[in-house]
Order: structure tokens, then sequence, then C-alpha cells
């Protein structure tokens, strides 16, 4: 039998649906919206875990080589600092 993708009680996770698909599209576009954020705000953090002298600016175009990838951000924002935040 495979392993299911999910942690989430099966009968927890139809509650969660049944919200999900109760939410306006707004409603489901702020839950998205703040989804996000929280995932640049723990990657920040981690960035400033392994980048603890590392100005705000220098934590942003970090920040970048994650979300865009090494090569589109070089592209976007210039070279990155060293060491490279991907390895």
């Amino acid at each position: 039998m495979p392993m299911p993708l999910s942690d989430t009680n099966p009968e927890v996770e139809k509650v969660q649906i049944e919200i999900i698909r109760s939410m306006s599209s707004s409603q489901r576009f702020r839950l998205v919206n703040d989804l996000i954020m929280t995932g640049r705000t723990l990657s920040l953090s981690g960035l400033r875990d392994c980048f603890p002298q590392a100005s705000p600016e220098e934590l942003r175009r970090r920040l970048s080589t994650l979300l865009l990838g090494p090569d589109l951000a070089t592209k976007v924002y210039g070279p990155e600092p060293l060491p490279p935040t991907v390895r």
C-alpha cells in the first residue's frame, strides 16, 4: 500500500478542504499571499542565520537567488556576494 503524501489525518483534511471551498476568491487569494509571505520571511530568517554580517540589501539579493535561481537573479540584479547562497 502506498504511503500517503500528507501527515494530516484524512478527516481533518476533509474539513480543511471544505473550509477552503467555502472561501471567496479574495479570501483564498489572501491565504495564498499570506503563505508566500511566510515562506519569504522564513527564507530571510535562514539567510540571516547563514550570513549574520549581511546587510538587509545583501539579504534581499540572496533571497532573489533562492526565488529566481542563480542565473536569472544575476541577470536581473547583478553578481551575488561571496560565498554563494546556493551551493
